[in-house]
């Protein structure tokens, strides 16, 4: 009969044993070429704005620098932003075109103006662009800027099972009411939502709401 180490069965490969702090990787010292070439493989996998780019290159300075001491944090920073305006001049960087893709899939997942204006802000897009390019996904679409709205508010209504798209037998008008307004829609924007009747569900009676109990 074979006899079996519990000792042994019960190890775990050396493999999986966490990395020892003098095996760790060591962040690499700050320079142009580096940042240039992290750069390039940052936006080949993730589209940004100026302002998130280098909020991401920052970090790589501040861990390059903590343990590099002899580098200077503010020279780096300038390499940063000089790689930042050689990167707008290419294209490779583009606030305009960064946000006209955001505010589009935004749109189309049912995101209110006031949840798409706080995303972009997040992202560090100027407050005039997100207003411009919002403006032009409305023309674009031949929609005024209340049509657009509907149009979102529908699509999260839907998305979520919210007033007339709520398939539970017993409609919880106060906990969708709630929902609409927490992603950022107007009172009257969701009334016209819940006023539909695409499944039998009747939230006609919405309308009788008053706009300061929502």
């Amino acid at each position: 009969m074979v006899q079996t180490n519990p000792t042994a069965a019960n190890s775990k490969p050396q493999n999986a044993q966490k990395r020892s702090p003098s095996t760790q990787k060591i962040p690499r010292k700050i320079t142009p070429t580096y940042l240039h070439n992290a750069g390039l493989y940052y936006l080949g996998r993730f589209s940004a704005s100026s302002a998130h780019f280098r909020t991401v290159m920052r970090r790589k300075v501040q861990k390059s620098c903590a343990h590099h001491t002899d580098q200077n944090f503010e020279h780096c920073m300038e390499i940063v932003d000089a790689l930042i305006d050689t990167f707008l001049r290419a294209g490779l960087l583009n606030d305009e075109i960064y946000a006209q893709a955001l505010i589009s899939s935004l749109r189309r997942r049912g995101k209110s103006l006031r949840a798409i204006q706080a995303t972009l802000q997040a992202k560090g897009v100027p407050s005039d662009i997100v207003s411009q390019k919002v403006a032009h996904h409305d023309m674009q679409h031949g929609e005024n800027a209340a049509e657009t709205e509907f149009k979102a508010a529908l699509a999260h209504a839907r998305k979520r099972k919210l007033g007339p798209f709520r398939t539970s037998q017993e409609p919880n008008l106060k906990k969708d009411l709630a929902n609409m307004a927490r992603a950022g829609f107007s009172y009257e924007t969701t009334r016209r939502v819940f006023s539909l009747d695409t499944d039998g569900s009747n939230f006609l009676h919405i309308l009788d709401i008053k706009e300061e109990e929502f």
